[in-house]
């Protein structure tokens, strides 16, 4: 398994294949899982997005997207952070976490937040989170459409709880 944070060309067709085959997410959610690997590929560092891929060979088999909260001086958010299914269990996701999570804190960063939906699919994605450290943060009923609320995650970087 390779890991990387610059995008190649190919990358955004990648990231809304892997996106899709979750099943996790809408059609509109693709959309803008490619949409945000788009502007990272062309504004390039200029970009709020960051990103970490993991592939082997040509094949992405799993990503994460973040960037600094606007306005925060060392919030951070996790906009996207997913894996394919035939390379799920295999601790890929704890991997880009840590990632996600060490580049934040060399750029400063001593936050991070993710959201995520409170529907019952989203269950192993919650309990993810609280296995790395996260806290329910926020909890905002029917966010997204009755019965799908939002819930936040967040995380401070660097502080170890007993």
């Amino acid at each position: 398994m390779t890991f990387r944070s610059s995008l190649r060309i190919s990358d955004p067709k990648k990231i809304e294949k892997l996106v899709g085959e979750t099943g996790f997410f809408s059609v509109e959610e693709t959309a803008i899982a490619r949409e945000l690997a788009d502007e990272g590929l062309v504004q390039g560092s200029s970009s709020h997005y960051r990103f970490i891929l993991a592939g082997s060979g040509v094949r992405v088999l799993g990503y994460a997207c973040f960037g600094r909260v606007p306005c925060t001086s060392a919030a951070w958010d996790l906009y996207w952070i997913a894996v394919t299914p035939v390379a799920q269990g295999q601790h890929l996701g704890r991997d880009l976490l840590q990632r996600v999570e060490s580049a934040i804190l060399l750029a400063g960063g001593t936050h991070v937040y993710a959201d995520t939906s409170s529907r019952g699919q989203y269950a192993p994605t919650r309990a993810f989170y609280a296995r790395r450290g996260y806290q329910k943060a926020a909890d905002f009923p029917d966010f997204y459409a009755p019965g799908d609320g939002k819930i936040v995650y967040a995380k401070a970087l660097g502080v170890s709880r007993v």
